[in-house]
């Protein structure tokens, strides 16, 4: 079974209720267990002390007139700071600066997340969160990786998480998730287990690209974003526990999810209106086909949108994928010689056209504009 057709059974899955076993991998999850804790108990020994906590980043930031803008934090370890020195290194201190910078006007920091934090224990923040925050401009959520490493039966982790989405959006709450990260590319991590590692993880933030989305929210890819940089500077992207992000690590974390936070807050200048480049590897096409391309290129948006003015396809909902962490392409005469070369078609079939009308394969053809529709509940 291809990850689009798990990604969509697992979705699916977790709207309807029930579970498909443990950590949803059948099979290989059963014969690889055992050999699973062992490489568990090794990796403990190769991995630094973990930290006491994170830094207090509950704060109003950045200045500017008007009414602050109501920022929440929601999700695990990488989401509270674990690793960073100081507050205004976290995700959250750096999205909420980044928010003010745009906008002109002071950010709000709410962080609830929890060190160690599942998707089951989104219920108990989102009810925190909101105690707190009764009207939130904006929830940036960051859950999945202790799912993986925990063997959480990915629908359930799923669920919580799409209702979490859904409540947020019940508000008037804009969604950004960062999905489930790669853990197959921490290397003190032994083989077999960053294999299994990474499947699962991958398979899980695929099937969260699904639900978010039909959900209302949007997300970013997380998926190997540090994972060329380990190996070249470990030191400095991750923390001395070589597990978590160091503080340059959450730097590169927040440079990818800011477009995508600014972007649903209306004050990012690359605005979706401008649809889809096909150079910049841009598409439209069934959303679960854009959860698997985003889990192959990190910082990679999806989020909905509607094809000749329809919001659902023949395989589902429509998406569009944007690559809004890139730097502008330089010199496009190499990428219209690939497009030339490739053909007009991305990844797993998916559209490289923001085209108009499906035809009977599910596919947009170019017959005409098109322009993406804000993502939100349809």
């Amino acid at each position: 079974m291809g990850r689009a057709r798990r990604a969509r059974k697992i979705a699916a899955t977790a709207a309807y209720g029930g579970g498909i076993g443990a950590a949803g991998i059948g099979v290989l999850g059963l014969v690889g267990y055992g050999v699973l804790k062992v490489e568990v108990q090794l990796a403990r020994r190769i991995v630094g002390q973990p930290f006491d906590g994170a830094p207090d980043d509950d704060a109003l930031y950045g200045a500017g007139l008007g009414k602050p803008v109501q920022l929440l934090l929601l999700g695990d370890s990488s989401a509270a700071g674990m690793g960073a020195d100081t507050a205004q290194q976290t995700v959250g201190a750096i999205i909420a600066n980044g928010v003010s910078a745009l906008s002109g006007r002071p950010v709000r920091l709410t962080n609830v997340a929890v060190i160690g934090a599942e998707s089951l224990g989104l219920d108990v923040q989102l009810a925190t969160a909101l105690d707190e925050v009764a009207q939130p401009d904006v929830a940036v959520i960051l859950i999945g990786a202790n799912d993986v490493t925990h063997r959480i039966d990915k629908s359930v982790a799923v669920r919580h998480l799409e209702q979490t989405v859904r409540a947020l959006r019940d508000v008037g709450c804009q969604v950004v998730v960062g999905t489930c990260p790669d853990l197959g590319t921490i290397e003190p991590v032994a083989q077999p287990l960053r294999l299994l590692a990474r499947r699962w993880s991958r398979d899980l933030a695929a099937a969260q690209t699904v639900a978010v989305v039909e959900a209302g929210g949007r997300t970013v890819s997380l998926a190997d974003l540090l994972g060329p940089e380990f190996a070249e500077r470990s030191h400095e992207m991750f923390s001395h526990d070589r597990f978590h992000p160091s503080p340059a690590g959450y730097a590169r974390v927040a440079s990818a999810l800011l477009p995508s936070v600014c972007d649903a807050l209306g004050i990012w200048p690359d605005s979706t209106d401008r649809g889809p480049d096909p150079l910049r590897g841009e598409r439209v096409g069934p959303v679960a086909v854009a959860a698997v391309q985003a889990v192959r290129d990190p910082g990679t948006e999806v989020s909905a949108t509607a094809v000749g003015g329809q919001p659902i396809g023949p395989r589902g909902r429509w998406a569009v994928l944007l690559r809004r962490h890139q730097h502008p392409v330089t010199d496009r005469s190499e990428l219209d010689d690939a497009s030339q070369a490739t053909g007009i078609r991305g990844q797993e079939g998916l559209p490289a056209t923001a085209g108009a009308t499906p035809d009977e394969h599910g596919q947009a053809r170019r017959d005409e504009a098109h322009t993406p529709q804000a993502s939100g509940p349809q």
